[in-house]
């Protein structure tokens, strides 16, 4: 097939660009989940671009998400970072329901807050957008699941959103996981609301005030309020 051609020159390339002390690096601080090519971020861009073209050639309805696991079944990190970059290119062809159940296989493995954070505000948002029927019972259904990355995407789905962000639905969320112990919840929440304060800053500040939020979660969703006020 030739999509399989276009990836095999991709691991071809990765593998000529690969540096052995940066992958090690790499790796390090994604305290050793995946080993790396160690390709700088700047270069992989050069490599990726051609090769993600030729794929969105070559990409329908019915093999995209193919395509997409072909690249993120890879073992090295560098092909999940390739695979989200690809699902952002087609989304276009994205399909109801099957795409979601995509999203959702790919949050829960391979799972960080690399791939993780990217999926949710790049890909689940802009699904939740074309389909906004499929809000309330999908994000439910994270918000109460065992999977903490589902939790958090719950939480952090919306950070594009700006005025469209159903602040009904953020509350709901975070209040559910307020008294978490989890660091990846508490900052997931922090960052929730202080990327709304750009949007509405007296809601977020209020919200603080009148909601049960770990102090990690308060100095996240405060942060720029609070540098704001110090240079006034």
């Amino acid at each position: 097939m030739a999509y399989l051609e276009i990836i095999e020159r991709l691991t071809l390339e990765f593998e000529q660009a690969s540096e052995l002390e940066s992958a090690e690096k790499m790796a390090q601080y994604m305290r050793n989940l995946f080993p790396f090519y160690g390709i700088p971020k700047t270069k992989r861009a050069v490599i990726v671009k051609p090769i993600l073209k030729q794929l969105v050639a070559v990409s329908t309805p019915e093999n995209y998400e193919v395509i997409a696991l072909e690249l993120w079944n890879k073992p090295q990190r560098e092909f999940q970072y390739v695979s989200i970059e690809y699902l952002e290119k087609v989304e276009k062809l994205w399909r109801r329901q099957s795409t979601l159940e995509l999203f959702e296989n790919l949050i829960v493995t391979k799972s960080w807050w690399d791939s993780v954070d990217t999926i949710a505000s790049h890909c689940v948002g802009k699904y939740f957008r074309t389909w906004p029927q499929d809000v309330e019972q999908t994000i439910n259904r994270w918000n109460t699941h065992g999977n903490m990355w589902l939790n958090r995407t719950a939480i952090i789905f919306q950070l594009s959103y700006k005025s469209h962000t159903d602040t009904a639905l953020l509350a709901h969320v975070i209040d559910t996981h307020s008294r978490s112990k989890e660091f990846f919840i508490q900052k997931a929440i922090g960052w929730a609301l202080r990327q709304y304060a750009y949007t509405d800053a007296d809601y977020v500040r209020t919200f603080v005030e009148t909601h049960t939020l770990a102090p990690l979660s308060k100095r996240e969703a405060l942060k720029n309020m609070v540098k704001s006020m110090q240079i006034t």
